[in-house]
């Protein structure tokens, strides 16, 4: 079988080598064998492994979670439905997000089009308006509004 260092590996899979010995140091990929210099030598199947990785990852998958993952699937376990429940947390989770995303952008188009219907543009030439974002009432000039 062939074996890769480090930097080959890093070059294969599209990462750094630091990222790679950081995924050694806290358990993702197992403790490689080493060269007569002390080099880390991988096997060809650390390729699929590290891809596996990245996907999790681009899934959003934290390393703590990958990594109990391939912990399943090394105690000769199938990790499915496992897998299955942190993608529908993750996909429950993005959903919760969208939905405040959601409100946080119908909420600036409020004050976006509360301000353009004021017809006060003059107050947007140097960005006071966007300071108006936080703005409580001023009480001493009445229902004017004062910048934080």
């Amino acid at each position: 079988m062939a074996q890769l260092t480090v930097s080959k590996l890093a070059t294969e899979v599209g990462t750094s080598s630091d990222t790679l010995r950081y995924y050694e140091r806290i358990g993702l990929l197992p403790a490689p064998e080493r060269s007569p210099a002390g080099y880390r030598l991988y096997g060809a199947e650390m390729i699929e492994r590290v891809r596996f990785i990245k996907r999790a990852q681009r899934f959003g998958l934290k390393l703590e979670e990958i990594g109990e993952l391939l912990s399943i699937r090394e105690r000769g376990l199938c990790p499915c439905g496992r897998t299955r429940t942190m993608l529908e947390d993750k996909v429950n989770g993005l959903t919760q997000e969208m939905t405040a995303l959601q409100r946080l952008r119908d909420d600036i188009q409020l004050i976006l089009d509360e301000h353009l219907a004021s017809g006060e543009p003059e107050e947007w030439q140097c960005g006071s308006g966007l300071i108006q974002l936080g703005r409580r009432p001023n009480e001493s000039k009445g229902a004017s509004y004062e910048c934080f």
